[in-house]
């Protein structure tokens, strides 16, 4: 099942910033509809250092 970067980017917003790569991770394991693939995909993906918006996290993955 390939990952929808699109779909995982709508829940950047429900996240409370600043938010570290390990916050983060965590809200995407709270998410029922976030497969592993996805979680294991942002894991790869972003880099490790705390965030101040959504734009700043999206920046950093490239989308």
């Amino acid at each position: 099942m390939p990952i929808n970067k699109d779909e995982m980017m709508k829940h950047l917003d429900h996240v409370t910033y600043p938010a570290s790569k390990e916050d983060f991770m965590a809200a995407c394991n709270r998410m029922e509809h976030v497969t592993e693939g996805e979680k294991k995909w942002m894991m790869d993906n972003l880099p490790d250092k705390t965030y101040n918006s959504a734009d700043e996290v999206k920046q950093a993955l490239g989308v």
